[in-house]
């Protein structure tokens, strides 16, 4: 009878613990080497998987004298997400300055994959480095730690033979063995990982990867898995998202000629004359409606209107005429509502190019 209730009140004692805490990442750190910290973060920017950044920390702990630490609660989200676990060397005087690109060069973490109900340790490898191996209840968390295995595999081919041409040869093939790879973990999410790494800007296989975009029916298709598996996700909008904005980048590209600017000298061109041949237009228009309205004109406003064209003023006007002012503002007058202008610039404007 007592065995049943020791039974019993183990069973209790862990169906609480089990509620309280439903996930529980733990590990061991180098003490020597090691000291300060340890953050746990929450990856939603896949863009941002590797380096320290404050907005997805969700929790931080310290190590014991032994180096072991954990992480438990009941707070992260049920399906899969990308997490990260590091620690670092600075102080807190140095931090702001040195993170503020995301950067610490004197760190440590690991990636990985885990939702709310994972129980997940990080144990020493076998030459006693930390953050390099994952012991996890589920198996997609290791996936990041095998991938890297692969790429770096690929940057070992790659720096063998630095030639261009060893490069084109090696890229599909590299292409395809981490696509064919990630996909076959059933997980949108490493592939999202791999995703990162090759269609990086800063990385030499961008080129690469624009080009595989253009033919490789694999993009398309990891968003269906994405949005299959994460509909709504911050993942998959943002995937989405970048993949219409690669592939109209490819287009434009391709629909721009490789000479465009003789094209665009050809438009200039063409555009100068089209002006030119409506400026011509518009003042024979112009000169046209002046000469008709010309012919209601008397002979002393047919004058004023010359003196005007010669930039002559009423007074200067007034004397070659022999006339007063006040005769030469009549004739003025009197000329603006016969060539339904108001000004001597829209009665010069009429005879341009006359």
């Amino acid at each position: 009878m007592k065995l049943y209730c020791y039974l019993f009140c183990i069973f209790l004692f862990a169906s609480q613990k089990t509620l309280v805490a439903q996930y529980h990442f733990s590990g061991y750190v180098d003490t020597q080497h090691w000291s300060g910290d340890i953050y746990l973060s929450l990856i939603e920017d896949y863009r941002k998987l590797s380096g320290v950044y404050p907005e997805q920390i969700i929790q931080k702990t310290t190590s014991d004298s032994l180096g072991y630490f954990s992480f438990s609660g009941d707070n992260l989200p049920s399906e899969n997400r990308m997490y990260r676990i590091h620690m670092e060397n600075c102080s807190e005087d140095e931090k702001d300055a040195i993170h503020f690109n995301g950067f610490c060069p004197d760190s440590k973490e690991i990636l990985f994959i885990a939702n709310n109900h994972d129980s997940l340790t990080l144990p020493f490898s076998f030459d006693k480095e930390m953050f390099c191996k994952i012991v996890s209840n589920n198996q997609k968390s290791d996936a990041f730690i095998k991938v890297d295995s692969i790429i770096h595999e690929m940057r070992f081919a790659f720096a063998s033979y630095r030639s261009e041409t060893n490069r084109k040869l090696n890229v599909k093939k590299w292409f395809s063995t981490l696509q064919q790879y990630v996909q076959n973990q059933d997980e949108p999410l490493t592939e999202l990982y791999i995703y990162a790494f090759l269609s990086d800007k800063a990385n030499n296989l961008y080129a690469y990867y624009l080009e595989d975009l253009n033919t490789n029916p694999y993009y398309d298709q990891l968003l269906q898995r994405l949005q299959t598996k994460y509909p709504n996700n911050i993942y998959t909008n943002r995937y989405k998202a970048e993949l219409a904005s690669d592939k109209f980048l490819i287009n434009s590209g391709e629909n721009t000629p490789k000479n465009y600017w003789l094209w665009a000298l050809f438009i200039v061109l063409i555009s100068s004359i089209a002006i030119n041949i409506l400026q011509f237009s518009q003042a024979r228009a112009r000169n046209k409606i002046a000469k008709d309205l010309s012919k209601n004109l008397t002979q002393q406003e047919q004058k004023v209107l010359n003196f005007i064209l010669e930039d002559k003023t009423n007074k200067e006007i007034a004397s070659s005429m022999f006339v007063s002012i006040s005769t030469i503002k009549t004739h003025i007058n009197n000329l603006y509502k016969k060539l339904n202008v108001r000004s001597r610039e829209e009665v010069k404007s009429l005879y341009i190019n006359k």
